[in-house]
């Protein structure tokens, strides 16, 4: 694990490693929480009596927490540390989880509230914590990003299953993901312990600091970026054994293709970070990404139930690579580990703000013309404009930060610069 030294400190390979176990199974809780609905939702329709739309809103809930809660993780570093602000994100999906096993629908939405809340934390201090403790973060990123898949993928494909085998219901199939939250939790507190040892003192950063970089385009193209492919990812995370099944797909084999997808982009996830890393631009990577979405997502709109795997191959392979792109991208465009969790936080914010429209906006256009032909042609469409501003995101530079420097905060710096001004270890 050479690309894992550590960037402040020197830790023996045992401790590197027990660090890298230890982000891995944060990023493994990061997705089941919100993926594990998309498998039960006609049982969970068939019980509560819910709309597609109104069902499409409760797979929107934790990504509108995503952006609503993604500025106040660095706050939330700043003042506690990363690693124990990473331990109450934890807490707080255990806490959301078993709030879903009550039974009021109101209850429901409030456990996906407080879950999407937990990893909104998680989302923004993870990256951060990467690019503060390893010098190299490519190869970090790729099995945080590769885990982020697999914990979807385990949610997508076992989580019914399961609770076939446990004879249970649909409400207790979404809690039985308490128990990965736990396990992260006990793995993730020995590493917390040593957050106070990283504090910074001092006031935490006011709001303008983080929100300010949007006047840098490169901030707002990193943030485009990251919010069209989620519009992506989520929508078709929300209704793909949906779709699958109104074409004539069992329901059941529609969430082991989900599953199936989620796998797939584990394998993308893992190798676009450390590729990207070894660039100096990551445009080609970005292309690659379109062209494979493209193929997917046709393949969906033009014959779903004829060669179904192939177009889940590859819309996943697409989702894996470009999320982990969009995530490293981050990183890669950050001269300090607290210019990545500000452009994290913000990023995030408004990206996964413009994602939770895109369930329910399919699961309505659905509705509405009574096929899935439209939503499929909405996501490709919007291929477009994701693809450009990840062009633009994906240039040799990195975001300039004017309380470090006082350099103009609409100019984008090169990497070379940066190091020049002598990138200090906290911004």
């Amino acid at each position: 694990m050479d690309d894992a030294g550590t960037a402040g400190t020197s830790r023996s390979r045992t401790a590197t490693v027990l660090l890298v176990v230890a982000i891995v199974a944060v990023a493994l809780n990061q997705r089941p929480a919100v993926v594990a609905v998309a498998p039960v939702l006609g049982d969970l329709r068939a019980d509560t009596g819910l709309s597609a739309a109104l069902a499409g809103v409760l797979t929107a809930v934790p990504v509108l927490c995503f952006g609503a809660f993604a500025p106040v993780a660095p706050r939330l570093a700043r003042r506690v540390g990363l690693e124990t602000a990473v331990a109450a994100s934890l807490t707080l999906l255990a806490a959301g989880i078993a709030l879903r096993l009550l039974s009021p629908v109101a209850l429901l939405y409030g456990g996906s509230l407080l879950a999407g809340a937990a990893i909104a934390l998680a989302n923004v201090l993870i990256p951060a914590y990467v690019k503060r403790e390893f010098r190299r973060p490519g190869a970090v990123m790729g099995l945080y990003s590769a885990s982020l898949n697999l914990g979807a993928a385990a949610a997508a494909a076992v989580t019914v299953p399961l609770a076939a085998a446990l004879g249970v219901g649909w409400r207790e199939a979404l809690g039985l993901w308490l128990v990965l939250a736990v396990a992260a939790l006990a793995l993730w507190l020995p590493v917390a312990g040593t957050g106070h040892e990283r504090r910074r003192s001092g006031p935490p950063p006011t709001g303008a600091g983080s929100w300010a970089l949007l006047r840098q385009p490169l901030a707002r193209q990193v943030t485009a970026y990251i919010g069209l492919q989620s519009v992506q990812f989520y929508s078709i995370a929300a209704w793909l054994p949906t779709l699958l099944a109104d074409a004539g797909v069992p329901v059941a084999k529609g969430g082991l293709l989900l599953g199936f997808a989620n796998v797939v982009g584990a394998a993308g996830a893992l190798l676009a970070p450390a590729q990207a890393g070894r660039m100096r631009t990551q445009r080609p990577l970005i292309l690659a990404v379109a062209a494979l979405y493209t193929v997917g997502l046709g393949g969906l709109l033009a014959a779903p139930d004829t060669a179904t795997l192939v177009w889940v191959a590859a819309f996943g392979l697409a989702q894996g690579a470009g999320f982990a792109l969009a995530l490293t991208l981050i990183v890669l465009r950050s001269s300090t580990p607290m210019t990545a969790a500000r452009l994290g936080g913000v990023a995030q914010c408004l990206g996964y703000l413009l994602a939770a429209a895109g369930p329910p906006l399919l699961g309505g256009l659905r509705d509405l013309t009574g096929g899935w032909s439209w939503p499929v042609v909405v996501l490709l469409v919007a291929l477009i404009p994701m693809t450009w501003a990840g062009w633009g995101a994906a240039r040799d530079a990195v975001l300039d930060t004017p309380e470090v420097g006082g350099a103009s905060p609409t100019a984008a710096r090169t990497p070379a610069e940066s190091a020049g001004r002598g990138s200090p270890e906290h911004d």
